[in-house]
């Protein structure tokens, strides 16, 4: 054996028995631990938040005493229980006009205030005032129980630019205080306003085109008042004082903020928060 030889065994340490044991051992133990025992070298990741859905309100023009009416808030109904448009929230707004009360039925849920919006939607439009007629975001009219024309309104109305909306509420006794908080409003001088809204709502007509039927409504808007405008940077701020009415179920009541071009009409932005 030569010299280097030599160093070489000389330099290689000597295992003791309860060494080589030990090693044994723990090699052992290391494929008995499970898949999950293992240590991570880092904090799994964070699940992602979900995505925000775009909030797209639907005008519902309706009316207790038309007789086409029924089937339109039964789908609006329907789409607001499934919300089958993906990233979307539809938000219902049942607006009762007083039109049709002067043909046998008058509506309880009717206000001349919803006629007028109407109107101001079918100069708009172009087109004259009927029931029952949807709205999408101010931008599309259809006929309110077109099912897969409302549905691509819906999708349209989504992808416009929005505007920021925050609304919180505190409650006193039967009196809200709402902040409300817009910035990015699309364009200068929008309109602001507030929808009451109460779902859950049923009729049985006594008279008129739907005389003994039991007529289940959308949601039916309660109160619809300005707020404001918005700022020609497009913000928006105040702190909004709400009586509830005593004959409001407020289980069923939800507050909603529209932002509303002036000129065109369109909604650029909203939000939705429940009474309760």
């Amino acid at each position: 054996m030569d010299d280097e030889s030599q160093s070489a065994q000389l330099a290689m340490p000597r295992l003791s028995t309860p060494f080589i044991f030990a090693m044994h051992v723990a090699f052992r133990l290391l494929w008995l631990l499970p898949l999950g025992a293992a240590v991570p070298l880092s904090r799994p990741a964070a699940r992602p938040a979900a995505p925000a859905r775009v909030l797209v309100p639907v005008e519902l023009f309706t009316s207790e005493g038309c007789s086409s009416c029924p089937a339109a808030d039964a789908l609006l109904r329907e789409l607001t229980a499934a919300q089958p448009v993906p990233g979307v929230e539809i938000l219902a707004l049942g607006e009762h006009v007083d039109y049709w009360n002067r043909l046998g039925w008058q509506d309880a849920f009717s206000q001349p205030a919803f006629t007028q919006r109407q109107h101001m939607y079918a100069e708009g439009f172009g087109s004259g005032s009927y029931t029952p007629q949807a709205v999408v975001g101010g931008r599309t009219e259809l006929v309110g129980h077109q099912r897969e024309k409302l549905l691509a309104a819906i999708r349209e109305a989504a992808r416009a630019p929005q505007a920021t909306v925050v609304l919180t509420a505190e409650a006193a006794g039967s009196t809200h205080r709402l902040q409300v908080r817009v910035s990015g409003a699309p364009a200068a001088g929008a309109q602001v306003l507030l929808a009451i809204t109460e779902s859950g709502l049923a009729s049985q007509v006594g008279r008129g085109e739907n005389a003994g039927r039991l007529l289940r409504h959308a949601a039916v808007v309660r109160e619809l008042r300005p707020l404001g405008t918005a700022t020609a940077a497009g913000t928006f701020a105040a702190t909004v004082p709400v009586n509830v009415n005593s004959g409001w179920k407020t289980a069923g009541l939800r507050y909603v903020v529209l932002v509303q071009a002036s000129v065109t009409h369109y909604i650029t932005g909203a939000a939705v928060l429940p009474a309760e």
